[in-house]
């Protein structure tokens, strides 16, 4: 039996059109390494530069050269592993507890949005560790991943997935920053800046030497200038990222809520997450103070739950964590009704790190005396 022209013309046109769209992916995916390969063609070059024409060439004490060498590859080493971990430690997305099940993806399909949106989010988010909402109020959903956000968790445009505690999507990493790997960021700027400086320092006095005619006439002297401008400029911007993340450690903040604050129920807080700065700190370094100048995962908690010192116990949410004893019941705990993981709920144990006053206790009280939860489409 004949094949109808129409239809033979349809099964032509998908396919051009899947081969169009698999070529267009291939082109992107190229894309978005050469940032990626522009940092690793300068560091190539950075390092012949350094060890061959600077090193080995141009200095003539064995002791100076001993030393820089030494130097030089430790930084070097630190550096590239830091940055190679960041590369290619994947970023962690929200666990199957967030999905909705079938049943509920199809009710928000097929249902107009309204009551049933809203009752459907409202109980599938019952028992999860969430206190964060959109500016209406609304429970964080993502329509392309369909799940539920976990509190800082955000959807990455360029990746296409939700990233947990997503800090920024980096071009010159081509991966997003994040939970997994935010320890990472922050030891390949450091290391980074680290092995900046170290060039600046000891490639001024032949960078001096250039200009004062001190050096040889040969091409090591222009691998020694533009070394030297190379390294200085790479350290005056990398100083001030560096030092802007520091800041944002500092107050528990990830680069989306510097921009734009996190809102609880009982409202915005720029500073809703930060837990002083000590356990900052250790929130994202770890507590084994030997590990932190390691890129080895040593961060606190699963990405999915925070510790908070302005959420108290949520009303929508079970009003007894299970294994909880009964004993416990009356108490207010300052963390979300799911338990977070002992790394992260030991942060919590400075009772005096976490008295409210009466004041910010009633606004809690009015932020959730507010029943309104409208569904909100926030990708």
């Amino acid at each position: 039996m004949a094949t109808p022209p129409a239809a033979s013309s349809r099964g032509s046109e998908t396919r051009s059109g899947t081969r169009q769209g698999g070529a267009r992916r291939r082109c992107q995916w190229l894309l978005y390494w050469v940032p990626v390969l522009f940092i690793w063609s300068i560091l190539c070059w950075s390092y012949y530069a350094y060890v061959v024409q600077l090193c080995l060439l141009s200095m003539s004490s064995v002791g100076e050269k001993v030393i820089c060498m030494i130097g030089y590859h430790l930084c070097f080493a630190m550096f590239m592993w830091s940055y190679w971990k960041t590369i290619f430690t994947l970023p962690m997305h929200p666990s199957k507890e967030f999905h909705l099940t079938y049943a509920d993806k199809e009710l928000l399909e097929r249902e107009p949005r309204g009551e049933i949106h809203q009752e459907v989010l409202k109980r599938a988010a019952k028992d999860l560790p969430i206190y964060t909402r959109t500016m209406s109020g609304a429970i964080r959903y993502c329509d392309r991943c369909q799940l539920i956000k976990p509190d800082r968790c955000h959807h990455c445009s360029a990746c296409d997935k939700c990233i947990l505690k997503m800090d920024h999507h980096c071009p010159w990493v081509n991966n997003c920053v994040g939970f997994s790997n935010y320890k990472f960021f922050l030891l390949f700027l450091a290391y980074s800046l680290l092995y900046c400086l170290f060039i600046v320092a000891t490639d001024l006095q032949y960078f001096i030497k250039f200009w004062t005619n001190g050096l040889s006439d040969t091409q090591a002297k222009f691998h020694i200038m533009f070394l030297f401008f190379a390294a200085a400029m790479f350290s005056i911007s990398l100083s001030s990222l560096f030092g802007y993340h520091c800041w944002l450690v500092s107050k528990n903040k990830s680069t989306l809520e510097a921009f734009r604050s996190p809102i609880f129920r009982h409202g915005t807080d720029k500073n809703g997450f930060s837990l002083g700065f000590s356990k900052n700190l250790r929130q994202v370094f770890g507590d084994e103070k030997k590990y932190w100048l390691l890129p080895v995962f040593t961060s606190l908690g699963d990405g999915c739950s925070f510790p908070t010192c302005l959420v108290s116990q949520d009303v929508e949410q079970a009003s007894t964590p299970s294994g909880l004893a009964s004993s416990n019941k009356n108490e207010n705990h300052h963390f979300p009704a799911k338990p977070l993981r002992d790394s992260q709920s030991h942060l919590l144990t400075d009772s005096h790190s976490w008295t409210e006053t009466n004041a910010s206790i009633e606004k809690n009280k009015q932020g959730m005396s507010n029943p309104a939860l409208t569904m909100e489409n926030e990708t």
